[in-house]
């Protein structure tokens, strides 16, 4: 377990009280802390409509962020694929990929990454995309490819160049699909843990080697918050239950400091559906989460967790990512 990798999916969260402008600064400002840290990667997702999340416009606050960074990679956690082409996709982190080369990665779900409304106003006519999800996957490795140089439609300056890809998801479908492509595969359990266990064993039953990738190797997102005393780490996770509680709830807000809980939290049929979709979060202190974050890459098979940490202050935020490094260090 000493040689599980550590990363970061930060999703760009604007707290209450500060700009977005801020929010990605901040961002940038995080993931140089990390590098200091030698965390692996630090990944961006593609979320639409919502006002608490600024990395809607994923490759530029990749780029931005890379720009800031010199080691640490830096990439999607995820694309959602069938809201673009794939040739736009390829120029896009095969232009990241030239101008920073060998940090790059391009994680791809199929999600729409907001609501059926504003995924109408992304698709238009093509509200179906994601039943094309492999082929447009491959469609994509083709534009990567040097042996596309010859073909009528090229994505310059994407042939040649060493972006990785990830197949994420949060069911079995996902599972299957990244096993029959020998790709890399990231699940996202820090809000959809339900068929963790399920599709991370049909992944690595499944798993088949391909020019990429020799042997299964899995990503799981989970949500860690680390402090001083327990205590300090159940005030600070108020936040991140608020987060959910109004996504749950369909409300839209900042990322809001912690607070005393509202009664409609504990409401059955509304806490039940928060708690579940929180059921792989991780707080406590070094003492407390080192035990059970062991068994939990240790029961997995984890190759490497990717943290999630919605803390809303700042300083705390950072140290969070600091005592787990530190655990992480010590198994």
């Amino acid at each position: 377990m000493s040689n599980t990798i550590l990363s970061v999916l930060d999703l760009a969260l604007i707290n209450q009280g500060e700009t977005t402008q801020q929010a990605l600064e901040s961002a940038a400002d995080l993931a140089v802390y990390l590098e200091q840290l030698n965390y692996k990667r630090i990944w961006f997702a593609e979320h639409h409509n919502s006002i608490s999340i600024a990395s809607s416009a994923t490759a530029l606050v990749i780029g931005y962020v890379a720009g800031k960074t010199t080691s640490i990679r830096v990439g999607a956690g995820g694309i959602m694929l069938p809201n673009h082409s794939p040739l736009v996709v390829a120029e896009q982190f095969g232009t990241l990929g030239t101008i920073y080369p060998n940090r790059i990665d391009l994680g791809l779900g199929r999600a729409p990454g907001t609501d059926q409304a504003t995924a109408f106003a992304l698709r238009r006519q093509n509200m179906n995309a994601h039943f094309n999800f492999k082929s447009e996957i491959k469609e994509l490795q083709r534009y990567f490819s040097r042996d596309n140089s010859s073909a009528k439609v090229r994505a310059i300056p994407a042939e040649g160049v060493d972006v990785p890809i990830w197949i994420l998801g949060s069911s079995t479908d996902s599972a299957y699909l990244a096993a029959e492509l020998g790709l890399p595969y990231a699940f996202a359990a820090h809000f959809a843990p339900a068929q963790l266990y399920n599709a991370t064993e049909i992944y690595k039953r499944e798993f088949k080697p391909s020019d990429v990738l020799a042997k299964p190797y899995v990503i799981v997102a989970v949500n860690v918050i680390a402090a001083d005393t327990q205590d300090d780490a159940t005030e600070l996770a108020k936040s991140q239950q608020m987060m959910f509680f109004n996504v749950v709830t369909g409300q839209q807000k900042l990322l809001q400091p912690p607070t005393e809980l509202p009664e409609t939290y504990y409401r059955p049929d509304v806490n039940r559906v928060v708690e579940n979709m929180l059921a792989c979060t991780f707080k406590g202190t070094k003492e407390t989460l080192k035990p059970k974050l062991s068994n939990f890459i240790e029961e997995l098979g984890v190759n490497e967790l990717i943290v999630v940490t919605a803390i809303y202050d700042k300083q705390a935020k950072k140290k969070s990512f600091s005592i787990l490094k530190e655990i992480i260090d010590s198994l």
